[in-house]
């Protein structure tokens, strides 16, 4: 890229002169490489410069005045935007350079980065930032799947309890028959020994009043002896 000024040697005004001095003298200070183009001894020049200053940049006659400064063919300005970039540090942005390490531009350039970039961050973490719904989405399935699983280990729990109440059920079942079998049994004993004890009372009750029948007749005999007598 060549930097383009526009310059008229011989020019019959100071202020032009000194804008002149004051834009080349700041380039040669910058060591920035330019190529200086006088209009004054060059019709060519003269008109280039006239015919690619923007419109809206030309004073109200129409006829730009130097320096003017290019970049090529790009438009940079005049001395007045030249003068306020050189006092805001922006030259090289003015004049569509990089800016060289450890300049006071480069770090001015630097610093809009970080600004930049943090901004972005910023941005960015605004854009990642996701909805409570969503971040408690993964955290409300695994709570909602404990609970699942509480109620099926419940229900597991309950249908083993009703399992245990039937087979308890059953068992007490299976015993209650026994129970009464053996009440049963201990009825029919009793029955049989109240027949074997009413029997026994029986055979008592005969084998006495046989006794009291021989009694009888011995008493009977021993009264026949006596009156035989």
């Amino acid at each position: 890229m060549v930097i383009k000024v526009f310059l008229a040697s011989s020019s019959g005004s100071t202020a032009i002169k000194k804008k002149q001095q004051d834009v080349v003298g700041f380039l040669e200070a910058l060591k920035v490489d330019y190529t200086p183009l006088d209009i004054a001894c060059n019709e060519d020049n003269r008109m280039w410069m006239r015919q690619n200053v923007p419109e809206d940049k030309k004073p109200a006659n129409g006829i730009p005045l130097p320096p003017q400064i290019f970049n090529e063919e790009s438009y940079c300005g005049d001395y007045d935007t030249f003068f306020d970039a050189k006092e805001d540090n922006l030259v090289y942005t003015f004049l569509g350079l990089p800016p060289p390490p450890g300049s006071k531009e480069a770090e001015q350039a630097d610093k809009d980065n970080i600004v930049e970039n943090g901004t972005h961050a910023e941005e960015n973490l605004d854009d990642t930032i996701v909805p409570v719904e969503d971040r408690n989405g993964d955290s409300n399935k695994e709570v909602k799947q404990a609970t699942d699983e509480n109620e099926e280990g419940e229900g597991d729990e309950e249908e083993q309890e009703g399992a245990a109440k039937e087979e308890t059920a059953e068992s007490v079942g299976d015993e209650a028959p026994t129970v009464k079998e053996e009440e049963e049994a201990a009825v029919e004993e009793t029955d049989e020994v109240t027949e074997d004890t009413e029997g026994q009372a029986e055979e008592e009750e005969e084998q006495e009043e046989e006794d009291l029948q021989s009694e009888e007749e011995e008493e009977l005999r021993q009264l026949e002896e006596e009156e035989a007598e």
